[in-house]
């Protein structure tokens, strides 16, 4: 159960022809993110888990759930906009039901991420998801 926006960077990917390719596009849609307030990059929004410095910042509105991300590295900024497109604007309850690891897998994350990068990434989805459980609380 993905967001429309997912949906469509899944789509995006079908037509890119080799990782590095696809890669470049997580890299820019990671620059193409509104920064992150630096008054949000504090020890409460830090992920720990991540060979790079993470920020994720969530809030609810209207009952759904939006979050914005920073980080230090290029890739990381690029997977803090997939997780965005992934779950921004989803309830608690739809957010905690997605399987990450299948939709990340339809773009092929998962073979071609360094250890440490899949480690954060892990880390990410996991406070994303606890902010969702949290909500629904």
């Amino acid at each position: 159960m993905a967001t429309v926006a997912f949906e469509e960077l899944v789509e995006d990917f079908e037509f890119l022809e080799d990782w590095e390719d696809r890669y470049r596009h997580v890299i820019d849609q990671g620059k193409a993110m509104t920064p992150l307030a630096p008054e949000l990059c504090v020890p409460a929004t830090k992920v720990d888990g991540c060979a790079s410095q993470v920020w994720l910042h969530s809030e609810m509105r209207n009952g759904k759930l939006h979050f914005d991300g920073a980080s230090d590295a290029m890739i990381v900024s690029g997977l803090i906009a997939v997780l965005r497109l992934l779950y921004n604007g989803l309830t608690p309850q739809q957010v905690v039901a997605v399987d990450a690891r299948a939709e990340l897998g339809r773009l092929g994350l998962n073979d071609h991420l360094s250890a440490q990068r899949s480690n954060g990434l892990t880390a990410m989805v996991e406070r994303v998801r606890q902010t969702a459980s949290r909500a629904v609380e």
